[in-house]
């Protein structure tokens, strides 16, 4: 998700560099102008900021999923059945402040004896399991297969193709991010001189009156920042280091032929080569935090003062570490998926994906087993602002368009701009491959060792349905997974009006050409169709 906001943040900046329905009967939301709400024209508030993907859209005019108003008029008090949600993605911080009293623990296993108790074949999986074990940098999967030496692949001259195109891109973003820090502190440091001090403010920089062509030039770089609303001049200064470091991390290992990131011992081509890995699922790093952010969207304790609400709040989240920085193998995402089910999860969050799989089967057979067991899998559309339909995004749950489980949902990104600009502008859709749309720009969530960050991707917007859904099979357990998706599906708001798509102005759509429910998924109508659905 870090890209994205690197790439737009190039191409704000880059120009200066170089130049100095059916059930309605039933639903209290949407009335009927929906499409008519007034557009919010103030900033958000900080409180908003930390909450929009709960609030209301009639309410707050934020095109939230209407968590708060569910609690406040449908939940209050009552008592639901716990849910067992895995989040299969990199290593959760299970001791954060905001997570550690809903982490999964296996009653079956006795902690660090070094056997197998439960005999599931992981030994001492007390809180899931890590494929991944001491593993981190790892290769995208197209780029595994350039470093196969498998000519006589299909996709191999196809896959050299975009190797050269995108180290070729990320050559050019790191020369002008480079650049452009290297311009930043120049002008930053002009003026902290001039000023005499560091941290100077906006208003401060606007005051200097001067002839010295220098300092005009170092006000006129500042004040870009400035009007970014990026930040101070530190706070963007660290943006840049940050997307100098995503560039040194995608230039010398995911696009690296020659790195070899898989430590585990095992065949990644080999789906009975097991056992494999370790029960550390926590994160190798802190800067590791994308299962940890993930995983509080969902469960994160509710109103205990710190961080950020999750959707749920009777849930237990099983924690496996498959995804490291770069792509995920298939045979780790196989199996995570099969732990899950086995284990007795009865949602799946997979906030992951990518656009090569070769052994694509065995996590489909895998999507299927946890549908045939009644389990809800829910998957992230993707950031590439591309049309999933016509450039396929995996895991995914069809064969030449035959899906083979009724209980997989996918789902694309929301913006807190509730009008033309509803879709996140990285949001990948599609009217048959993408079923819903959730919160999923600017969320803000827990990262490792206590502390919190706002992130964005269609990643932050499955774990927000995932909630959803876990508050459905909590309240109403007698639902099935395939009636969940049902109920995700049908029961949230329809948008009739156009959008952008990917950011591109000039590329504008019926939101309801955009996913295979043309709505937005909303907890309050969810709660009221499943206890419908229920009796």
């Amino acid at each position: 998700m870090k890209t994205i906001k690197f790439l737009t943040l190039f191409t704000l900046f880059s120009t200066l560099i170089f130049s100095c329905g059916s059930t309605a009967d039933i639903i209290a939301t949407p009335v009927e102008n929906i499409d008519k709400t007034p557009l919010k024209v103030s900033e958000l508030t900080e409180a908003e900021k930390h909450n929009w993907g709960h609030l209301d859209l009639v309410k707050d005019t934020i095109p939230g999923m209407s968590v708060d108003k569910a609690y406040a008029e449908l939940i209050k008090k009552r008592k639901g059945k716990k849910v067992i949600v895995a989040i299969i993605d990199s290593g959760i911080d299970i001791d954060h402040e905001d997570l550690d009293d809903v982490i999964w623990t296996n009653k079956d296993e006795i902690p660090n004896n070094g056997k197998d108790d439960d005999n599931n074949g992981y030994i001492d999986d007390i809180h899931g399991w890590n494929f991944v074990g001491d593993g981190y940098y790892e290769q995208l999967e197209y780029v595994r297969l350039i470093a196969s030496g498998k000519t006589n692949d299909p996709r191999f001259e196809e896959a050299k193709a975009e190797l050269e195109k995108e180290r070729e891109k990320y050559l050019g973003l790191k020369s002008n991010y480079d650049q452009f820090l290297l311009q930043l502190s120049s002008a930053d440091e002009t003026i902290s001189k001039h000023l005499g001090k560091k941290g100077y403010t906006k208003e401060e920089v606007s005051a200097i009156k001067t002839e010295d062509k220098g300092l005009q030039q170092s006000i006129s770089v500042v004040q870009y920042i400035y009007s970014l609303d990026a930040g101070s001049v530190s706070e963007f200064k660290q943006q840049l280091k940050d997307g100098l470091e995503e560039f040194n991390n995608r230039l010398n290992y995911y696009l690296n032929v020659d790195h070899r990131g898989r430590v585990t011992g095992d065949d990644p081509d080999n789906l009975n080569d097991v056992p494999y890995g370790n029960n550390n699922v926590k994160p190798k790093k802190k800067t590791e935090s994308h299962g940890t952010h993930v995983a509080a969207i969902v469960a994160a304790e509710r109103n205990n003062g710190k961080g950020a609400n999750g959707v749920a709040n009777n849930v237990e989240i099983m924690s496996i570490r498959s995804t490291p920085r770069g792509d995920e193998y298939d045979k780790d995402v196989a199996l995570a998926i099969k732990y899950a089910v086995d284990n007795g999860a009865s949602i799946i969050n997979a906030s992951f994906g990518k656009s090569y799989s070769p052994h694509s089967d065995w996590v489909r057979d895998a999507i299927a087993y946890a549908g045939e067991k009644d389990v809800l899998f829910v998957h992230a559309a993707g950031n590439d602002s591309k049309n999933v339909d016509v450039e396929p995004k995996f895991p995914d749950d069809n064969v030449n368009g035959v899906e083979v489980s009724n209980t997989y949902i996918r789902v694309g990104a929301l913006s807190p701009k509730y009008g033309s600009n509803l879709v996140a502008n990285f949001s990948n859709f599609g009217k048959q491959n993408v079923d819903v749309f959730a919160p999923g720009a600017e969320i803000y969530s827990a990262t490792p060792e206590n502390d919190y960050d706002t992130k964005g991707g269609t990643s932050m917007a499955a774990p927000a349905v995932a909630g959803v859904a876990a508050l459905i099979r909590s309240y109403y357990p007698n639902l099935t997974a395939a009636q969940v998706k049902k109920i995700l599906m049908d029961s949230g708001l329809a948008i009739k009006t156009k959008v952008i798509v990917g950011g591109d102005s000039s590329n504008i759509k019926p939101f309801s050409d955009l996913s295979k429910s043309g709505k937005i998924v909303n907890a309050y109508n969810a709660l009221i169709m499943a206890a419908k659905t229920s009796k």
